[in-house]
C-alpha cells in the first residue's frame, strides 16, 4: 500500500483547494515560520479520525475551517481527503484507490467518507489499524512531540510501542469484546430481571392450571359416569316399551272381543224382553263404565302431575329418600276401599273376586305414585302454584268420581240380585252378559295399570331426552357415543342388556343424583375463561423459557467473549515482549549511530499507583459515541465512576541510556540535544521493527547539528526503504535527501499556497 496524494480543502490556512502528491519515497515540506506548513501534518491526523482537538492547535471543530480574510470569505467547511493505492490490498476493501475523506462543518458535526460513502470513524479506525495506521500513532510526529516517548509515563511509552508494533487492532478487538462482556453482563442482569418479575405470575397461572386440570379430569370423569348413566337408561326404557307394548296387545284384544260380545248380548235382551230392571241395570252399568274411565283418565291426570311436581323437586337436593303423602289422598284412598268393600260382600262370590282384584291395582297405582313422589321433572311452560291448584282440583273431582262410582256400583249389585232371584228364559243371556261384563272391568283395570305405566315411561323418555341435552352441553358431540359405550361389571364382566333392566331403579335414581352433584362441583369450579388461561400461561411459560435459553446463551457467549479476552490477551503478550526484543535491538543501534557509541534499552516494569479510571484511546461507537480503550492495567473508571480511586498495577516501559565517554545514566540527566537525539532514535527504532505506509516528521530535526544531522540524513534514508517520509523541515541536510521539495507560503490575504520541486526530474533535466 503506498500514499499517493492529500488533498485540502477550506483546512485551516488551506483556503482553496490544494493537493500534495507523494511520488518519491522521502518528500520534504519546507517554508518560513507561521506559513501553514504543521497544518499539513495536522491535516493528516485530521483525515485519520484524530478527535483531540488540542493535538490539532484548536479547541472546536469549527476552528479546523478557514475563517476568512478581506479578501477571500470564510469557508462553510473543511474536508481532507487521502488517497491510498491499494493494488496489494493491504487496506480490506476491493478497490485499487482508496479514498478517506472527513468533512468537518460550521455546526461541528463530521462526515466520514470511504470512496464516496458515508460511513462511522469507528469504521475508517478499523480499516487503517489493519494497516498499522493511526490518527496519532508513532508514524506523525509534530512540532514539539519529538520529546513525548522520553517525557511520556511508562503506561503511555507502553501504548506507543503497542501502537506501533501494530497491536492496536487487537487492543480495539479486545476493547470490543470487553465491551460486549460488559453489554452482555447487563443483559443477563435485564433478562433475570424480566424472569423474576415473571416468575410470580407464571406460579398463579400454573396453580390456575392445576385446577383446571383438576377440573377437566372431574368433567372427564362426569363424562364417562353420563355415558353409563345414558347407556343404562337408554338401553332400560326401549326393552320396557317393547314390553309394555307386548303386554297391551293380548288385553286390548280381548277387551275388544269382549266389547262386541256384551253389545251382541245386550240387542239380544233388548229384543227378548224390554225389563224395566234389565233396562235400569244397563242404564247403571252404563253410568259405572263411565265413572271408571273418568276415573282412570284423573288417575293418569293426577299422576302426570305429581310426576311434574317431583321434577320439581328435583332440582335441589330432597332431605328425605321418603315422600310424604297427603292426608287427603290416604283419607281417599281408605274410603275406596271401604265402598268397594262394602258393595262386594253384598254381591256374588264372583263379583267379590272382581272387587279385590280392582282394589289390588288401585293400591298398587297409589303406593307407585308415592314412590315416585319427589322424581325430577321440568315443565317451564306451568308453574308450581299452578300445578298444585290442578292437582287439588283433580283429587277433589277424583274422590266425587270415586264416590258416585262407590253409589252406582253398589245400586248395580242390588240390581243385580233382584234380577238373579227371576226365573225367566232370559236368565242365561244375563249371566253370559254380567260374566262379560265382569271381565271387561278386570280388563279395563289392567289396561289402566298398563296405561299407566305407559304414562311413566314416556315421562322417563322425556326426562331422558332432558338428560341428553345437559350431557350434549357439557361433553358436546361426544356425548351421542353412549349408545356405543361397553359397560363392566366389577368382576370384569360385561354388562348386558338384560343385566341393565332387571337393576333396582333406585341404583339408577341414585347414579343420576351423583351426576347432579358433580354438575354443581364442576359449576362451582368455574370453567369459563379455562382456554384464555391456558393460552396464557402456555404463552408465559414459552416466554419464560424463552428467556431462559436466553440466559444460557448469554452465559455461553459469556465464557466465548472471556475466552476471545484471554486469547487476545496472550496474543498482545507474545507480541509485545516479542516486539521489544525487536525495538531494543534497533533502539541501542540508533543510539550508537547517532551518539557514536554508548547504549540504550527498554524494559518492561509494573508499579502500583491509584488510577481514575484514566482514557488511553477513543473510538466512536456505532451510534457515534465514544468507548475508551484502556490499558491492561486499567480496572476500568468512566466519566461516570471516574472520582473513584483504586489500587491497580500498571505495566509500562522504562527506558535506560548509558552515554558514551560519560558516566550519565537516566533520561533526567540528558540535555535537550541529547534528548532529541535519543527521541529521534526510538522513533526510528519503532518504525523499523515494525515500518508503517508513511511516516510524517514536523521538525524533528531542528535541535540537530551538522554532524548529526548527517547521521539523521543517513537513518532517514534507510527508513525510506520501508515506508514513505513527508518531513516538513528547515534543515538543508534533510532537504537533500528529498525526491520532491514543497514550499509553502502565505501572502497578505493569510492562505497558504504550495510549489512544488522534484529533484530527480530536475537532475535528469541538468544533465
Amino acid at each position: 500500500m503506498r500514499l499517493k496524494s492529500i488533498e485540502l480543502s477550506g483546512f485551516k490556512s488551506f483556503a482553496k483547494k490544494t493537493e500534495l502528491e507523494f511520488a518519491s519515497a522521502i518528500t520534504s515540506i519546507v517554508g518560513p515560520n507561521g506559513s501553514g506548513k504543521s497544518n499539513i501534518a495536522e491535516s493528516f491526523r485530521f483525515a485519520l479520525g484524530e478527535q483531540s482537538m488540542k493535538s490539532m492547535r484548536g479547541r472546536r471543530g469549527e476552528d479546523m475551517i478557514w475563517n476568512g480574510s478581506q479578501n477571500s470569505p470564510r469557508a462553510g467547511r473543511a474536508s481532507v481527503k487521502l488517497i491510498f493505492d491499494n493494488a496489494d490490498r493491504a487496506l480490506a476493501l476491493d478497490f485499487d484507490e482508496v479514498v478517506i475523506e472527513r468533512v468537518v462543518n460550521r455546526d461541528g458535526t463530521n462526515q466520514y467518507l470511504l470512496n464516496s460513502s458515508e460511513v462511522r470513524l469507528r469504521d475508517v479506525a478499523e480499516l487503517l489499524a489493519q494497516a498499522n495506521i493511526g490518527s496519532s500513532s508513532h508514524h506523525i510526529i509534530s512540532q514539539g512531540e519529538a520529546d513525548r516517548a522520553l517525557s511520556a509515563s511508562p503506561r503511555e511509552r507502553r501504548e506507543m510501542l503497542e501502537d506501533a508494533l501494530g497491536l492496536t487492532s487487537f487492543l480495539y478487538k479486545r476493547q470490543e469484546a470487553k465491551r460486549k462482556l460488559e453489554k452482555t453482563a447487563e443483559n443477563s442482569q435485564k433478562v433475570e430481571s424480566l424472569r423474576r418479575e415473571l416468575a410470580p405470575h407464571l406460579r398463579f397461572l400454573a396453580g390456575q392450571v392445576k385446577k383446571i386440570e383438576d377440573s377437566q379430569k372431574l368433567r372427564d370423569d362426569l363424562g364417562q359416569k353420563y355415558l353409563e348413566y345414558l347407556k343404562r337408561e337408554s338401553v332400560y326404557l326401549r326393552i320396557q316399551k317393547s314390553l309394555a307394548k307386548e303386554e297391551r296387545d293380548a288385553p286390548e284384544k280381548e277387551h275388544a272381543l269382549l266389547n262386541q260380545t256384551i253389545a251382541h248380548l245386550r240387542s239380544v235382551l233388548e229384543k227378548k224382553r224390554e225389563d224395566s230392571e234389565t233396562n235400569e241395570l244397563m242404564r247403571l252399568e252404563s253410568e259405572m263404565h263411565g265413572a271408571a274411565g273418568r276415573r282412570d283418565a284423573l288417575v293418569r291426570e293426577l299422576g302426570r302431575i305429581e310426576g311434574e311436581l317431583a321434577a320439581e323437586a328435583r332440582m335441589v337436593p330432597v332431605p328425605s329418600k321418603e315422600a310424604s303423602v297427603p292426608s287427603g289422598e290416604v283419607r281417599t284412598f281408605v274410603e275406596r276401599v271401604e265402598q268397594e268393600l262394602d258393595a262386594a260382600l253384598k254381591g256374588s262370590e264372583s263379583e267379590i273376586k272382581n272387587t279385590l282384584l280392582g282394589l289390588v291395582v288401585f293400591a298398587q297405582e297409589f303406593l307407585r305414585r308415592i314412590a315416585t313422589r319427589g322424581e325430577i321433572a321440568h315443565k317451564p311452560a306451568v308453574s308450581h302454584e299452578e300445578l298444585l291448584e290442578k292437582k287439588t282440583r283433580l283429587e277433589n273431582e277424583l274422590q266425587e268420581i270415586q264416590k258416585k262410582e262407590g253409589s252406582l256400583r253398589a245400586e248395580v249389585s242390588v240390581l243385580r240380585l233382584q234380577i238373579e232371584g227371576e226365573k225367566d228364559e232370559n236368565r242365561s243371556a244375563e249371566r253370559e252378559l254380567f260374566v262379560a261384563m265382569s271381565r271387561r272391568s278386570e280388563l279395563e283395570v289392567a289396561l289402566a295399570r298398563l296405561e299407566a305405566r305407559a304414562q311413566a315411561l314416556v315421562e322417563d323418555e322425556a326426562r331422558f331426552k332432558a338428560e341428553c341435552g345437559e350431557a350434549a352441553a357439557l361433553m358436546g358431540r361426544a356425548v351421542m357415543e353412549y349408545e356405543n359405550t361397553v359397560l363392566y361389571a366389577q368382576s370384569g364382566d360385561m354388562v348386558t342388556d338384560a343385566d341393565m333392566v332387571d337393576e333396582d331403579r333406585t341404583v339408577q335414581g341414585e347414579r343420576r343424583r351423583k351426576l347432579e352433584r358433580q354438575k354443581i362441583r364442576l359449576e362451582e369450579a368455574g370453567l369459563g375463561s379455562a382456554s384464555e388461561i391456558l393460552k396464557e400461561h402456555q404463552e408465559t411459560l414459552e416466554r419464560d423459557q424463552f428467556l431462559a435459553r436466553e440466559l444460557n446463551d448469554l452465559a455461553a457467549s459469556a465464557e466465548s467473549l472471556n475466552g476471545l479476552i484471554d486469547e487476545l490477551t496472550g496474543t498482545l503478550e507474545a507480541r509485545f515482549v516479542g516486539g521489544i526484543e525487536k525495538i531494543n535491538v534497533a533502539f541501542n543501534s540508533f543510539f550508537q549511530v547517532m551518539f557514536g557509541g554508548g547504549s540504550a534499552s527498554l524494559a518492561l516494569v509494573a508499579e502500583k499507583k491509584k488510577t481514575r479510571g484514566a482514557k488511553s484511546a477513543a473510538l466512536d461507537t456505532e451510534d457515534g459515541g465514544y468507548f475508551e480503550v484502556k490499558g491492561e492495567g486499567d480496572k476500568g473508571g468512566s466519566e461516570e465512576n471516574g472520582d473513584e480511586e483504586d489500587e491497580d498495577k500498571e505495566e509500562g516501559v522504562e527506558i535506560t541510556v548509558s552515554l558514551p565517554h560519560k558516566r550519565l545514566k537516566g533520561l533526567h540527566a540528558l540535555s535537550g540535544g541529547e534528548r532529541a537525539l535519543t527521541s529521534i532514535a526510538l522513533i526510528f527504532a519503532m518504525s523499523q521493527v515494525n515500518p508503517p505506509p508513511f511516516l510524517i516528521l514536523d521538525e524533528t530535526d531542528a535541535a540537530l547539528d551538522e554532524a548529526n544531522s548527517r547521521r539523521y540524513g543517513d537513518m532517514i534514508e534507510t527508513l525510506a526503504r520501508h515506508s514513505q517520509l513527508i518531513l516538513i523541515t528547515h534543515n538543508r541536510e534533510t532537504m537533500s535527501r528529498a525526491g520532491v521539495l514543497y514550499g509553502v507560503t502565505m501572502g497578505s490575504d493569510g492562505v497558504s499556497k504550495l510549489l512544488s520541486v522534484k529533484f530527480e526530474e530536475a537532475l535528469a533535466v541538468a544533465k
